[in-house]
């Protein structure tokens, strides 16, 4: 690896991870209300994701940019819509007793984690644009290019998963009656937002 290209790499990827994004939200709102390892679940669903999806555009780099208007259009919109639902069905359950009511499977966690993330704009424009940038050419491609994914895909895990643990130790607080209901429509507002921001999105350059 060329030290200081991959030490670059490290600096803006880490700045990617720590913004909020659509994933941060649901990881937040998830752990908030549902606990710790709903959060969890839904983070290891995020991580996979963020997994086939870097690697899809890493390794078929040329094709996902012959392609990437399509491909984007077709995700962005995918995406959005699927935050907005899960944002008005956190709006219309605000403020009920979440003892009382069946949570769902684990699995449902980790598929909303994982639809999230490979349906996320934000990761498909940066490592399209970014990743080749990152190379040395005098160096084996395909070996830079796994432990930038690898690496990345950590990365995003550890953080996510920071996020769900905090959220979830604030959970008793947010859920006492003064605040469910409170909660329950800001992550609502929040996961309509992060739908808005995706519709909004556009394709780098």
């Amino acid at each position: 690896m060329n030290t200081q290209l991959f030490s670059a790499f490290l600096l803006i990827t880490l700045i990617l991870v720590l913004t909020p994004g659509p994933i941060v939200t649901l990881v937040i709102s998830t752990g908030a209300t549902r606990g710790t390892r709903a959060a969890l679940m839904t983070v290891a669903g995020s991580t996979v994701g963020n997994a086939v999806l870097i690697s899809a555009i890493a390794f078929g780099l040329n094709i996902v940019i012959e392609y990437t208007a399509a491909i984007f259009e077709v995700l962005r919109w995918a995406g959005a819509a699927y935050l907005i639902y899960l944002g008005i069905q956190a709006w219309r359950h605000a403020g009920r007793d979440v003892a009382l009511t069946t949570a769902p499977s684990h699995g449902v966690y980790f598929r909303r984690g994982f639809f999230v993330a490979i349906s996320n704009p934000k990761t498909i424009a940066f490592f399209t644009a970014f990743l080749p940038q990152f190379i040395d050419a005098t160096l084996p491609a395909g070996h830079q290019l796994v432990v930038m994914c690898v690496v990345s895909v950590l990365m995003a895990g550890v953080t996510d998963s920071g996020w769900a643990l905090m959220a979830a130790a604030g959970r008793n607080f947010f859920l006492r009656k003064a605040n469910a209901k409170l909660l329950g429509r800001l992550s609502g507002l929040a996961l309509i937002g992060g739908g808005v921001w995706l519709s909004l999105a556009r394709r780098p350059g």
